[in-house]
């Protein structure tokens, strides 16, 4: 393969698995450029490690200073070779949006702006899909803008989440979550009044319950090369959400190449046949949650980028950064692969496997591979003192959420 380096935009867990992987294939350090907030620290997931080259910028999230650091970047590598990828929305659609300008610097693959939004804003998103290939929950809409009235005839309990992300990731209430699961009209008035209090000025989406635990939910990632073919699929079993308020919704143990519920490889299809219909490219995630009473998977929301979880492919046998140098650097034609390994994912330690899991059946299948088991974050070639220590934090705080925040999805 031919020498490139990595460019990785954000500073989240995402972030770090993708320098992981192109350190697992290169060994060599991939760049980073992150935002960074005067006064507070850098987040945790990038912090003390050795496989990381680290610039921090303020106002990252603002366009013109978005764009200004590519170029700085640009200048001192274009004898290079550059993949630029980024771990989260709002850069995802800088990049998008100023596609003609970047294409001729880097190494992308990334949909349209257009596209990007009809996937990003869950409104936009549950409007324009809802007789496409996929199945979709039952879902209202609430306008934080107007004095909307709250309909009577919602059946409870039901799902309230921001249809805005990306504001979301930009405001702060006391007791804010990613997503409710709320039992009365009270309840709904109370906590649509927390997002108005705390600057959300726009749709949260209201949404019917689909009833289950967390092994119910799933999980796939999808990559469509630069000519919008889908190339590789994933599908796994959460078995665990995670627990703290803000993190409701992300998986904290998920298992690829099973699944307790029949018709995944229909529902495979059927997020390529979605894929393929809308000409999307790049990695995509989709959030999924089986329907025992129509037998179906119903998609929750797609995240237009690789997931927080994401990683599990790479032991798969599909290492992120290396299907995008392929397609991209290399120019290779990708064969269509359904990554159908079995692999067990862990964020959490076995203690919390055993404690909260709820489903047996899952339960035993997690611990029957726990020796295989990953960790996006623990990686034997970045374990310096700091990064250890930093780790233990990370466990004691996992350890913590359980304990003190209750999430029951029955």
């Amino acid at each position: 393969m031919e020498n490139f380096k990595a460019l990785i935009i954000g500073n989240d867990i995402n972030a770090y698995y993708l320098a992981r992987c192109y350190h697992e294939l290169t060994g060599k350090k991939a760049d980073l450029i992150s935002n960074i907030v005067p006064g507070e620290k850098p987040f945790a997931y990038t912090r003390y490690t050795k496989i990381l080259n680290i610039k921090y910028i303020e106002k990252l999230w603002e366009e013109k200073t978005f764009l200004k650091e590519l170029d700085i970047y640009y200048k001192k590598n274009k004898n290079d070779k550059i993949l630029l990828v980024s771990s989260n929305e709002t850069y995802g659609e800088f990049i998008a949006k100023n596609k003609n300008k970047l294409k001729k610097k880097f190494y992308f693959n990334y949909p349209s702006l257009e596209l990007q939004r009809t996937l990003v804003n869950k409104e936009y998103f549950y409007k324009t899909y809802i007789n496409s290939a996929i199945d979709i929950p039952k879902t209202y809409y609430y306008d934080c803008s107007k004095n909307q009235e709250i309909p009577d005839d919602f059946e409870y309990p039901i799902i309230l989440k921001p249809a805005n992300v990306i504001l979301f990731k930009h405001i702060y209430f006391s007791g804010m979550k990613k997503i409710y699961r709320l039992n009365s009209k009270n309840e709904v008035e109370q906590v649509i009044s927390s997002f108005k209090n705390g600057g959300y000025n726009d749709t949260l989406i209201l949404q019917e319950y689909i009833p289950g635990d967390d092994s119910h939910l799933f999980d796939a990632v999808v990559y469509a090369d630069k000519n919008h073919k889908v190339k590789l699929i994933s599908f796994a079993q959460i078995g665990l959400q995670e627990h703290g308020s803000r993190m409701i919704g992300n998986a904290a143990v998920i298992l690829n190449g099973y699944s307790q519920f029949p018709g995944v490889e229909e529902q495979i299809n059927k997020i390529k046949t979605f894929i393929e219909s809308i000409g999307y490219q790049g990695f995509a995630e989709f959030d999924m949650k089986y329907d025992v009473r129509e037998k179906k998977y119903k998609v929750m929301e797609i995240n237009a980028r690789q997931g927080r979880c994401s990683y599990y492919i790479t032991p798969c046998g599909f290492n992120l950064i290396e299907v995008l140098a392929r397609d991209l650097i290399q120019n290779e034609e990708l064969e269509y692969k359904v990554a159908n390994k079995v692999q067990l994912e862990a964020f959490v330690s076995k203690y919390i496997v055993k404690k909260y899991i709820k489903n047996e059946e899952y339960k035993k299948e997690a611990l029957k591979h726990w020796k295989n088991r990953v960790n996006p974050l623990y990686y034997k070639k970045d374990n310096g003192l700091k990064r250890k220590l930093l780790l233990l934090k990370i466990r004691y705080n996992y350890y913590k959420a359980y304990k003190e925040n209750k999430w029951d999805w029955n």
